[in-house]
């Protein structure tokens, strides 16, 4: 089936599935949920088989782990769609309402966009994920994952199916997977503007390129991760330490993890070598400026292109700074919107880096791993927004809706 006549059938559907009741959704996702545990030989077999062919390809180490589906993660995709059923249904919902002069009342009501399209690269879970979180907002999902996870895609996309097919009021174009991995079927679907009113791209440098270069649909873009974490004069020592090990090596390869670590002036001497002997002895590459080199021999001399690099691996970029306007300007060149981050006790200087640094997520005394919809409340994310519209960070339910103005009247008419 070609990707154009995919999402025409999913503009078709998305007229019933727009009207589909809180009840009769959570059925389904609580159903999808049931049949990806059910169907969790099948996947594991299919994603070994891509695994494997993506190592004999030599792929990259943090894409390989991100292709990766185990028993763990697979729990954690079930975990996912129950917690997203379980989650309060946003179609409907009236986000605020006033009466006018004239007596009109006018209330703004959340409903769904109508078709979601996805293009991401690696991650099999994002098919049941997003699959779920589209249709509970009452939209239909286009999926394109990348050609090394096809088979898991594939399989994954069987379980979704099957559970679709035990709910006559939901049609089967509901959620559809395109499985031509080309470039072409790509560029088609970034152009398809007659049906899809929203893509996000998940994926690296090129995927993005691609499509701010070439979508006529509307999008939000999923960008790089190049997260820094502060440490001000101000921090809890222990705080610091904790959050700098946390945010590089608990998971390496994904976009809130830190990429470069900044230091004030005050604790470079007593407190980062230790805090570097720390994260070298859990297999982190330090790259450093001049001064980091002079206070732990060991780093690499940083270059330019290692403030800008989103390593999703087990290399950090680490900077002595003189102070928080320093910090802040280096982000500002440096930062990616996706997640930045500030350990200080001192309250003004936590508010200002809040106040003043460009991302769609702060945090203060905390890991930037933590910016994710699953820990937001969200359930899972489709994405994170390193844009400004039409919305910013973890992207969960709402930002699947729009606001439609329904205005309620007792017969007036306008006379000027």
């Amino acid at each position: 089936m070609s990707v154009q006549n995919i999402c025409q059938r999913a503009a078709q559907a998305s007229a019933a599935v727009k009207l589909l009741g809180t009840a009769e959704k959570d059925r389904l996702l609580l159903d999808m949920a049931t049949a990806v545990a059910d169907h969790r030989h099948t996947i594991t077999a299919a994603n070994q088989d891509d695994v494997e062919s993506a190592r004999r390809r030599g792929i990259p180490a943090a894409l390989a782990d991100r292709l990766t589906l185990d028993d763990r993660r697979q729990a954690g995709l079930v975990r996912a769609i129950r917690t997203i059923a379980e989650l309060p249904d946003p179609v409907g919902q009236v986000v605020s309402g006033w009466t006018r002069p004239s007596g009109l009342t006018i209330e703004r009501v959340r409903e769904p966009l109508g078709v979601v399209a996805v293009i991401y690269e690696a991650r099999p879970n994002v098919t049941g994920e997003v699959a779920a979180l589209c249709l509970k907002a009452g939209n239909c999902a286009v999926l394109r994952g990348s050609s090394v996870a096809l088979a898991t895609n594939s399989a994954i996309m069987a379980a979704l199916s099957d559970a679709i097919s035990r709910h006559p009021a939901v049609p089967a174009d509901a959620v559809q997977l395109i499985t031509d991995p080309s470039h072409a079927a790509a560029l088609e679907l970034m152009r398809a503007k007659d049906y899809i009113d929203l893509l996000v791209p998940r994926g690296g440098p090129g995927l993005i390129r691609a499509v701010e270069e070439n979508a006529t649909v509307p999008t939000v873009i999923d960008g790089a991760g190049n997260c820094h974490i502060y440490i001000d004069a101000s921090a809890d020592r222990e705080i610091a330490t904790a959050v700098t090990i946390n945010a590089k090596t608990s998971r390496p390869s994904v976009c809130n993890a830190m990429e470069t670590l900044l230091v004030h002036e005050d604790l470079a001497a007593d407190w980062l070598p230790g805090v570097l002997d720390r994260l070298a002895e859990a297999g982190v590459e330090i790259r450093g400026c001049l001064t980091v080199c002079d206070l732990w021999p060991k780093a690499v001399v940083a270059t330019e292109d290692d403030w800008g690099t989103e390593y999703l691996g087990m290399t950090l970029a680490v900077k002595v700074v003189k102070d928080l306007d320093e910090a802040i300007a280096h982000i500002a060149r440096w930062g990616t919107s996706n997640a930045e981050g500030i350990v200080a006790r001192d309250i003004d200087a936590a508010r200002r880096f809040a106040r003043e640094v460009d991302s769609g997520s702060v945090f203060i005394n905390t890991s930037t791993r933590y910016s994710d919809g699953g820990e937001f409340g969200y359930g899972v994310e489709i994405g994170v927004s390193t844009q400004k519209l039409h919305v910013r960070g973890p992207m969960g339910l709402e930002a699947l809706t729009t606001v439609k103005n329904v205005v309620w009247g007792s017969g007036q008419t306008r006379i000027v």
